[in-house]
């Protein structure tokens, strides 16, 4: 298999919360995760060590980071500093796009 071109379509999806489908990719220094969210599925409130930038690529998504709230879709997108408490809920069917920085190895299973 081709290491530098590969099928996307080939990523399994994983269930990483309900109603959360995850195309999970992994880089020497990277985690990137494709998401697609259900209509009314939310993230509780949470913290990790890793920098993370979402970007909404369909629908619209309610993000609170820290004690501020703001609703996200194809034009805003959100820096989050690792440490920092943040969650969220998708107000319609969703995708995302986050970027994890450095690699989630919890993701890696």
């Amino acid at each position: 298999m081709n290491e530098i071109f590969r099928e996307f379509a080939d990523i399994e999806i994983k269930e990483m919360t309900p109603g959360f489908f995850s195309k999970l990719i992994h880089t020497e220094h990277n985690t990137i995760n494709f998401i697609d969210i259900k209509a009314g599925s939310d993230s509780p409130i949470h913290s990790h060590p890793h920098h993370q930038c979402a970007f909404v690529l369909k629908g619209q998504f309610e993000m609170t980071v820290g004690n501020e709230t703001q609703i996200l879709d194809t034009g805003k997108f959100v820096l989050i500093p690792g440490g920092v408490p943040h969650g969220g809920k998708a107000l319609t069917d969703c995708t995302l796009l986050d970027i994890f920085s450095p690699v989630r190895e919890d993701f890696k299973y």
